[in-house]
């Protein structure tokens, strides 16, 4: 069922607005990032071997940091990273061996190696497995048993039905706070930035609060210890990156802002890692705890709970419509202009190309001819769910 809302109100308009982000080298969007390629990595290593994937979900993944020798011109791992794995999937089909553990510590790996400086899977990684492969309720033993590669789903298969019962939110376009917030972070950790700043670390966090056109913004961001040889050394380089971070502000046309940078040095202390993660020195992270799948956390906003990394693409309409509502919501706004909110509900069992509602609030001055093509395109989406998928899979969409 369809229902098209009219509304002309955006979060600009609202007097005050606050807005986070969790970087990549963020323990919580770290096993958001392993969850995802451990999902991916399973998936194809079964198309490959069996022409199909085997159920699976792997979105309870949990990171014990390890430990660390810090110190000026220093910094080494003395306490390797540990990565839980909890979740269910095959084992074989038939007879033939799926090698899980190998999967999910090649990804693991992979993305530690990606969001840390200097990460040694061999000597810095640790990883557990608590995945089953018992069935459920009303499954047959083919789902996370199956007898033969028939029993495996090809991708691109239609007449699937949900997994779950969910409830899925988007919105567009982003706000200002919002683009800045997200912008900056991304400019921290791109490849340029680490060229120009070898001795900057990955766990980024930007926060971000807006009171009517007065911005605010505060980012944490850690340095390699290795590289700063002092505290004044130390203050020295944090003030050449915060003259440019400030200098990305203004280019985005926010000239009414102040910035804090690393908070702990109002108590003397250099923010310090090994790697580049609080994780060097025992923080813990958690699939789902950190940006939703916009890459924001939006309390202002319509923002959806699911945990999308790791679960299933096949089936888990937690994981697809929470792309397709973020997804759609832009094709509306870009399509029918003004603020754009989707929001998805679907009970399980339910064809997934028929969820049972779809809430759309866009623009409140469409007549009957652009009120029957946002109609259609809304139709168009849901049914391109096997595209999705297919996406999610061979290329993977980044889900925070």
């Amino acid at each position: 069922m369809l229902s098209i809302q009219r509304d002309s109100r955006s979060v600009e308009d609202l007097p005050y607005e606050l807005v986070e982000r969790k970087g990549v080298g963020h323990p919580d969007t770290m096993c958001d990032a392993m969850a995802e390629r451990m999902s991916r990595c399973y998936s194809l290593h079964c198309l490959k071997e069996f022409g199909g994937i085997a159920h699976h979900w792997f979105d309870k993944v949990t990171l014990y940091g390890g430990g660390a020798d810090i110190g000026y011109g220093r910094g080494e791992l003395t306490s390797p990273y540990r990565v839980k794995v909890f979740g269910k999937a095959a084992f074989r089909v038939g007879s033939a061996e799926i090698p899980v553990q190998e999967l999910m510590f090649r990804a693991a790996a992979d993305v530690l190696a990606e969001v840390t400086t200097g990460f040694d899977p061999a000597r810095h990684l640790v990883l557990e497995l608590g995945v089953v492969d018992h069935t459920g309720a009303g499954r047959g033993r083919s789902r996370y048993q199956p007898a033969s590669p028939e029993d495996l789903v090809p991708l691109r298969s239609t007449g699937l039905v949900s997994n779950d019962t969910n409830l899925l939110h988007g919105y567009a376009p982003l706000s200002r706070l919002e683009n800045a917030v997200l912008g900056l972070e991304r400019l921290v950790n791109g490849p340029g930035f680490k060229q120009r700043h070898p001795d900057s670390g990955w766990d980024v966090k930007v926060f971000g609060s807006r009171r009517h056109d007065t911005f605010s913004l505060v980012v944490n961001m850690p340095f390699l210890a290795a590289g700063i040889e002092s505290m004044d050394h130390y203050l020295a380089r944090k003030a050449v990156i915060q003259r440019e971070l400030e200098e990305f502000v203004r280019t985005l046309g926010i000239p009414d802002f102040r910035m804090l940078m690393n908070a702990t040095d109002r108590n003397g202390r250099p923010y310090l890692t090994a790697l580049g993660s609080v994780a060097d020195t025992g923080d813990v992270g958690v699939v789902g705890r950190g940006n939703r799948v916009n890459g924001l956390i939006t309390p202002m906003r319509p923002m959806s709970i699911e945990a999308p990394a790791g679960k299933n693409p096949l089936d888990h309409t937690g994981k697809i419509y929470n792309v397709l509502a973020m997804r759609l919501a832009g094709r509306v706004h870009e399509e029918f202009g003004g603020p754009a909110q989707v929001h998805i509900f679907t009970s399980k069992e339910a064809p997934l190309e028929c969820p049972d509602e779809v809430v759309v609030t866009t623009r409140p001055d469409m007549d009957e001819p652009a009120l029957k093509a946002l109609e259609s395109l809304v139709e168009t989406s849901v049914a391109g769910s096997g595209e999705l998928t297919a996406e999610l899979v061979e290329t993977g969409v980044t889900l925070w």
